[in-house]
């Protein structure tokens, strides 16, 4: 199955890249890697505004990190014109807004990565740091950035 019939099949449709907020571009291709740069977490546009562990929850947290990871795909769809150039997610680092006492920073990545290795499949399975962090821009829960080996550099 390619990547496009397992997005349909999961009932996803990748948004349009969203407008860097900062001096920074969407993505940086050097060699056959691809540098996709951190995504907040949105619902309907704004960010998803939350601190795990302090008033939001971890399934909450996951689901965001979920939103992210459609998102990501969206922008390296529009960086690659074709997802089935990505040979392999290599690797995702998770920022999570967390309370100090807050310890499941790996549950709430696994919204992203487990989305990741079902439409990627073979290619899907990465390498993953995930961190608490005081705070992220507009307060939101979860920021998550990707390298992605891709085919034809």
């Amino acid at each position: 199955m390619s990547v496009s019939e397992r997005l349909r099949a999961a009932g996803i449709t990748l948004p349009a890249p969203t407008a860097p907020g900062a001096v920074y571009v969407p993505t940086v291709q050097t060699g056959n890697l691809v540098f996709v740069a951190g995504h907040i977490a949105r619902r309907e546009g704004k960010p998803v505004v939350g601190r795990l562990g302090a008033g939001m929850a971890t399934a909450e947290g996951r689901e965001a990190a979920r939103t992210i990871a459609i998102d990501l795909m969206g922008t390296l769809q529009a960086a690659l014109g074709d997802l089935e150039r990505v040979r392999r997610i290599v690797k995702l680092l998770v920022l999570v807004n967390s309370a100090p006492t807050f310890t499941e920073q790996h549950l709430v990545a696994n919204g992203a990565s487990e989305l990741l290795v079902e439409i990627f499949a073979e290619r899907g399975p990465h390498a993953r740091s995930a961190f608490g962090v005081a705070q992220i821009p507009h307060g939101a829960c979860v920021e998550i950035e990707m390298i992605v080996e891709v085919a034809g550099a």
